[in-house]
């Protein structure tokens, strides 16, 4: 397993806003999580008063979440963790972990990638996926409204070829939801 770089697993924004130089990208999967819309958002998608829900790894037994590893150059590493601390750590409700990924070409590495505390108060992993998309429909925070959040990211996973049939259907039915014509 390779240790030498760092390495971010991206599986929800940071799919289409990294919000750091990326030397390399690459398709990677990551064993024993899923990607979920467990996370209450009351800073960038919601509010204390109507939170949205923003993306999270959850552990599950046999599961695995297909996203991205990217590489920042050697010389932007530790302004890329500062940033991305500062970015996702932002309530604790997000452990920052290194996880061995799988990329696509083969190679076996650590990503530093970020999982949910499910001890925190913003973990809501038992939400049915109607009141998830009814949520994420009328959910607005500093960064916009939180079906932007949902449809940005189901966007890119369609553009990279990753399936995740699970927020298809969640963007579909947020669209029904907030009235949006597209299918």
């Amino acid at each position: 397993m390779t240790e030498d770089a760092l390495w971010i697993f991206g599986y929800g924004s940071l799919l289409w806003d990294p919000g750091f130089p990326v030397a390399e990208r690459v398709l990677a999967r990551l064993e024993g999580y899923h990607r979920s819309f467990c996370m209450l958002s009351f800073h960038y998608r919601g509010s204390r008063e109507d939170p949205g829900l923003v993306l999270a790894l959850d552990r599950q037994a046999g599961a695995f979440c297909e996203g991205v590893a990217m590489r920042p150059p050697a010389a932007h590493a530790e302004e890329t963790l500062a940033y991305l601390r500062a970015r996702e750590l932002v309530s604790d409700a997000y452990k920052e972990v290194r996880l061995p990924v799988t990329l696509a070409d083969g190679r076996r590495l650590r990503a530093v990638t970020y999982v949910i505390d499910r001890a925190h108060e913003q973990y809501c992993g038992r939400l049915d996926p109607e009141a998830q998309a009814e949520m994420i429909a009328r959910a607005r925070g500093r960064n916009g409204p939180n079906r932007d959040y949902l449809w940005n990211t189901v966007a890119h996973l369609e553009e990279l070829g990753i399936a995740d049939p699970d927020l298809s259907w969640l963007a579909r039915r947020v669209r029904e939801l907030a009235g949006d014509g597209r299918s």
